[in-house]
């Protein structure tokens, strides 16, 4: 073995010196050298003789320049994440990456998504694209998503350093719109073009049922929309509807503009232009917006509105509206002119912004007449409501021992009927917390001297009555009356017998008024003297309750459909004293004579009102029933066999009152109420009625003596009234869905469509049907398909009232109607509803609308009719529900001819 290593060795050695070049005795021939000849250098700088200073030497500080211009990074320079199903590959050669089927990329700010994917990281260049399945369609289209624009094409190419792109058969939103283009070459962030493009607000923008055609488009996402020569195609139809160039907004933020109105024309007030007027984005928490109307014959009516909100804070809208209304021409019998407004006001304030201090507005107020003549209103439900309410409110509490509450508020009631309004400007209301002296703070609080607890409340109000002709007029504040009243409530409870609560409690107050009065004859006239000046009454009163529960049940047995029934039964007696307070009447002579004499006091309408002449000793007895049923429940897929209670009467109720001080007439009638509710809740039934156990004399007025010793029945029966309410729906829902915030529920009116559904002509796009899903989500279509399995949601709504009065024999019924309302789809983009009645004493039908619309996807129709009545009325609406789009409509209506005084 060694020897064969030798060899092998000594092998390699010579196979090596074999390989070498071998020259002997000659020399190869060298080109001659060339001198290195030495160059000046330029880059370094000049010798200085710096001069020295004793022993420092002086150091040059002067250094050459450092180049700051780094050299471009090549490759990427961000995280890139990606993902495919069948491949991905990388050619480090050509700088590229490449994702097929199912691809998914990811890089800096950049999301896409397609089915072929390939990005040069050397040129910063990506491309995506769809491909081709087994049958050769294409399919996974290129979704790319870069910050908050969103594109969706056949192909894209981009640059992701400069922002360029070109995208084929685009696809994108931009504000409300809908873009498809068949080239979009995009600039940068900032700017995109667009050639051969369509644009509208359908969803689907691949077969949409209404767009805008261009030939070009120039794009500024989240600002603009600016279009060539535009033509509009319904149905892929073209239409003679262009224009040569357009402007469209679309920031994400409110914008300002001009609002279009609508043109019509009224029967006895001519042509009409309404709504028409501007739009303010004054800024991000509140806006404005100016609307008037304008008829040829002079009439006219201008609106300001104002919504406002900030968030976690408050929220609220003004609402100022105001009419000049001329009727019938200058110089004729019938020429009128009037002057309407009103006034609306609403603002609440967020629970987190303050819990100690509250701030509430609900302003409603104007002209009595305006909702009966206003020309920009179609309303009834507001027109047949007959009282305004307003209120503005501001409560304080302070978190002391014991709380402290202040309120300070301004109130206002107008009947518009009979034209007079109430007002409180303003109200003060504070309270001192109660007050438990004889019981201390943690220890609980049993029997009747820990119970014994006292309150400070004082009010104090300056109220004004005044008629609608005066109302802002100085006249209004000439009779204005102010006081102010204390109140301190004693009270405490126990038990006694262990099943009976007791309460007694005494209330003393204290009353301090501005005004007074004085009353005199004079010639035989009484004349009553209002005085001003400073005066004051007191008064008290004493009053104690004794009431108990019992509880009774009846049981039929389990295997009953019925297995009991429950009574809880709530008597009471209580009994109050009020002492008579002659001391503050005075007397008035009636004649000469000196014989007759009248009493009065000077307290007579006060605000807080006067203290009684003669004394009172109650009674009061009432009796309070519920009813209730144990029912057996029979329902198959019930998860528990419990049996289900189920009410059968809410309430019964007794109440009267015997006066002890009263020479005759003692007892009070009694009054008897019930109420319940059946079938699921569904119907609604209330009941009531009055029984007098005193008779009557031929002229209808009530004697001393009682009803049966008349020759009568134990009590004879005065009045009575029945109603009933029924929500039927397709759902187990409750029927139709009350809106508290609608224009009606804000006036005063009902929230049921029982007098029918108001109009907001100003706004024609919002629908006159309450949807029952939620604002904003999209109705789904609740059809199965096929004919007869189609599930069509309805609702109907039936109210039924009855009144008997009998006071005087009359035995008659004064009050008898029905009224009715319904909604139904009749397909899932057709819907339908009524609202009517019978008045069965006058004999008549009661209001009337019928209501139809149709949903056009982008487009929203429908037509309100109110065939007869003295609120006669039709409109025909079509239009784009968007509202970048608002004025593209039809809007044609009849309204009712409103006439002064009405």
């Amino acid at each position: 073995m060694r020897t064969n290593l030798f060899h092998t060795v000594l092998l390699s050695i010579f196979l090596c010196m074999v390989c070498c070049t071998a020259q002997s005795q000659e020399i190869r021939n060298r080109k001659p050298a060339v001198p290195a000849v030495k160059q000046a250098d330029s880059t370094k700088l000049p010798s200085v003789q710096l001069p020295v200073a004793g022993n420092v030497a002086i150091t040059d500080t002067i250094k050459p320049a450092v180049d700051t211009i780094k050299p471009k990074k090549k490759g990427l320079d961000g995280i890139v994440k990606r993902k495919a199903t069948d491949y991905e590959k990388i050619d480090q050669k050509k700088k590229e990456l490449t994702l097929y089927n199912e691809a998914e990329l990811y890089y800096k700010d950049i999301e896409l998504k397609a089915g072929v994917i390939i990005m040069n990281y050397e040129k910063d260049e990506v491309y995506a694209g769809r491909i081709k399945d087994s049958l050769g369609n294409y399919s996974q289209y290129p979704y790319f998503k870069q910050g908050a624009n969103v594109v969706e094409a056949d192909s894209i190419h981009f640059n992701t350093v400069t922002k360029k792109a070109r995208v084929w058969n685009s696809r994108t939103d931009q504000g409300e719109f809908r873009v498809k283009a068949e080239i979009t070459k995009k600039e940068n962030d900032s700017v995109i073009f667009m050639k051969n493009a369509i644009f509208t607000t359908s969803k689907n923008i691949d077969n949409p049922e209404y767009y805008f055609k261009a030939s070009k488009i120039k794009l500024v996402p989240g600002q603009k929309v600016v279009v060539g020569p535009t033509n509009m195609w319904i149905a892929n139809v073209p239409t003679p509807l262009g224009i040569p160039f357009a402007f469209f907004p679309t920031s994400d933020k409110a914008e300002s503009g001009l609002l279009v109105p609508s043109y019509g024309d009224s029967n006895n007030r001519g042509y009409y232009l309404q709504n028409g007027g501007y739009y303010l984005a004054l800024s991000d928490y509140y806006d404005l917006s100016v609307t008037g109307d304008y008829y040829t014959n002079g009439s006219y009516g201008l609106r300001f509105q104002s919504d406002y909100a900030k968030r976690y804070s408050f929220n609220g809208n003004v609402n100022i509206r105001f009419e000049n209304l001329v009727t019938s021409e200058r110089g004729l019998p019938d020429y009128a002119r009037t002057k309407n407004y009103n006034i609306q006001w609403s603002h609440s304030q967020d629970s987190k912004a303050n819990p100690n201090s509250r701030f509430s507005a609900s302003v409603n107020l104007g002209s009595s007449t305006y909702y009966r003549q206003s020309i920009n209103t179609a309303n009834v439900g507001s027109s047949l409501n007959n009282t305004l309410q307003s209120s503005v409110s501001y409560s304080k509490t302070f978190q002391t021992v014991p709380q402290v509450n202040i309120s300070l508020s301004a109130t206002h009631s107008q009947n518009t009927n009979t034209k007079v309004i109430n007002m409180t400007l303003p109200t003060l209301q504070a309270s001192v917390d109660r007050i438990f002296p004889f019981a201390p703070a943690d220890a609980p609080k049993k029997g009747f001297i820990k119970n014994i607890n006292l309150q400070y409340n004082l009010r104090g109000e300056n109220r004004i009555l005044t008629t609608d002709s005066l109302f802002f007029k100085p006249e209004m504040f000439r009779d204005a009356r102010s006081g102010l009243q204390h109140t301190i409530p004693l009270s405490t409870n126990f038990k006694i017998f262990k099943y009976f609560s007791v309460s007694a409690g005494t209330n003393y107050q204290e009353t301090w008024v501005m005004n007074t009065i004085d009353k005199s004859v004079v010639n035989d006239t009484v004349v009553t003297k209002d005085v001003k000046g400073f005066d004051a009454f007191r008064t008290y009163n004493f009053s104690s309750s004794i009431g108990t529960t019992i509880y009774g049940t009846f049981n039929f047995g389990e295997d009953k459909k019925i297995q009991a029934i429950r009574h809880v039964m709530r008597p009471s007696v209580s009994y109050s004293y009020t002492p008579s307070f002659e001391k503050y009447y005075d007397t008035y002579q009636l004649d000469n004579t000196g014989t007759q004499y009248k009493e009065y006091t000077r307290f007579e309408g006060g605000i807080f009102g006067a203290p009684g002449l003669g004394y009172s000793n109650n009674i009061g007895l009432s009796v309070n029933n519920t009813f209730e049923a144990k029912v057996r429940n029979d329902d198959e897929n019930a998860k528990d066999s419990e049996p289900k209670k189920v009410m059968l009467l809410n309430n019964l109720n007794f109440t009267t009152s015997y006066n002890i001080a009263a020479d005759s007439l003692a007892w009070s009638p009694l009054r008897v109420s019930a109420g319940t509710n059946l079938f699921k809740e569904k119907m609604n039934i209330n009941f009531g009625a009055t029984l007098d156990p005193y008779a009557i004399d031929n002229s209808g007025r009530r004697i001393d003596m009682y009803n049966i010793d008349n020759g009568g029945s134990l009590f004879r029966l005065t009045s009575a009234n029945v109603t009933l309410n029924y929500s039927l729906s397709s759902t187990d829902g409750d029927g139709n869905k009350k809106d508290e915030n609608s224009q009606t529920a804000k006036n005063g009116g009902r929230t049921d469509d029982l007098f029918g559904v108001g109009t907001d002509l100003s706004d024609s796009r919002q629908s006159l049907f309450k949807d029952e899903d939620e604002e904003g989500t999209e109705k789904k279509d609740k059809s199965e398909g096929g004919f007869f399995n189609a599930k069509l949601p309805w609702n109907l709504n039936l109210a039924y009232s009855l009144t008997y009065n009998n006071n005087a024999r009359e035995r008659r019924i004064t009050g008898s109607s029905l009224m009715v309302s319904g909604n139904l789809d009749i397909t899932p983009k057709w819907k339908m509803g009524f609202s009517s009645g019978y008045d069965f004493v006058q004999q008549g039908v009661t209001f009337t609308q019928l209501r139809f619309e149709r949903d056009l996807l982008s487009w929203r129709m429908d037509f309100n009719w109110v065939p007869f009545g003295n609120n006669t009325y039709w409109g025909f609406f079509i239009g784009i529900k968007s509202s970048v789009l608002s004025d593209i409509k039809y809007d044609k209506r009849q309204v009712p001819d409103r006439a002064v005084g009405q």
